[in-house]
């Protein structure tokens, strides 16, 4: 399968997205939706910023879980950075970290991606 790249996948970049995790999740049974949820993430967050390396935040699973392994939040809204590896022995150059975005006193609804630029962090 060739990969398909919309433009470079090499640079250094943060992004803000809503996940919708109900959708994916439909179907789910309730003892496992949690776990499949920040599986889901990495799914995401690979396809995404172009990455097979995902680090997921312990705050954002501390979130997930939060109510329970079968009450997980519809939708979350992460901020996703590539980053560059600085090990050596790395088989990948660059990962992918997942935290959590601050969430809009109105709500998720309507929120699209949003590039952050390097000196709003």
């Amino acid at each position: 399968m060739v990969e398909k790249t919309r433009g470079r996948k090499e640079e250094v970049v943060t992004r803000e997205y809503t996940i919708n995790l109900h959708k994916r999740l439909h179907g789910c049974t309730f003892k496992k939706k949690a776990p499949k949820a920040i599986k889901e993430i990495r799914k995401f967050a690979q396809k995404a910023m172009g990455t097979k390396d995902v680090r997921v935040d312990v705050k954002l699973n501390k979130q997930i879980w939060s109510r329970g392994i079968r009450s997980v939040p519809r939708r979350v809204r992460v901020r996703i950075a590539r980053r560059r590896n600085d090990d050596e022995d790395a088989k990948e150059e660059l990962y992918s970290l997942v935290t959590v975005a601050e969430i809009p006193a109105e709500g998720l609804k309507g929120l699209g991606t949003k590039v952050i630029d390097d000196d709003e962090e």
